[in-house]
């Protein structure tokens, strides 16, 4: 039985069983396009999290960038807070992991080995909108994509254009540094996730 709960890619056990999965099907062309960023970018792009829908997902949400120290994954189970949160709003607002895919506007690390989190740049941020296109052509179940954060808020016109009418909630980032900033930031996340979870029904 894989744990399905909050942090759980701390646990070495549970990682080890996450990698053992990275063959599935649903995961082929998201890897293989993974691995053309990577080279492109001569820099690592963690790995879609098996657990999650895929190519299947009828829901995209787009963070920013991968963290420093990740599990090499993007994942909801990841030991930090903003996984943490992510997997609160989703069990909140009751939207199945089948129907989800967590990606990174800008998908490739950005920082130097053992440097703290920063924030990107402008050129990395252009540098990734090509990327958008052959992501969306993965996802030909997507019904509805949520950009939390600034640098993701970003990714609309492009959605725009690649997808036109495809519904686009942006929310505020999940991380613990900005939800607890107030009240209200928490409430306006979960109205985006909940607005999300009404599309998909």
């Amino acid at each position: 039985m894989i744990p399905d709960r909050p942090k759980s890619l701390r646990d070495p056990a549970c990682l080890a069983v996450r990698r053992e999965r990275l063959n599935d099907p649903h995961l082929a062309r998201l890897r293989t396009l993974a691995r053309r960023i990577a080279a492109e970018r001569d820099a690592p792009v963690p790995e879609p999290d098996p657990l999650d829908g895929g190519v299947d997902a009828r829901l995209l949400l787009l963070l920013e960038t991968p963290g420093p120290r990740g599990t090499g994954f993007v994942s909801r189970d990841n030991p930090t807070g903003t996984a943490a949160n992510l997997f609160h709003f989703f069990e909140e607002v009751g939207i199945a992991r089948a129907d989800t895919l967590i990606w990174n506007a800008i998908p490739w690390v950005i920082h130097a080995p053992g440097a703290r989190n920063r924030a990107p740049r402008w050129s990395e941020i252009t540098a990734a909108e090509p990327y958008l296109e052959p992501l969306l052509a993965c996802l030909p179940r997507l019904g509805v994509v949520i950009l939390a954060g600034r640098v993701a808020g970003l990714s609309r016109p492009t959605l725009a254009r690649l997808r036109p009418g495809l519904p686009v909630i942006g929310v505020p980032h999940p991380s613990p540094t900005y939800v607890c900033t107030a009240p209200g930031v928490a409430e306006r996340i979960r109205q985006g996730f909940a607005e999300a979870a009404a599309l998909l029904a």
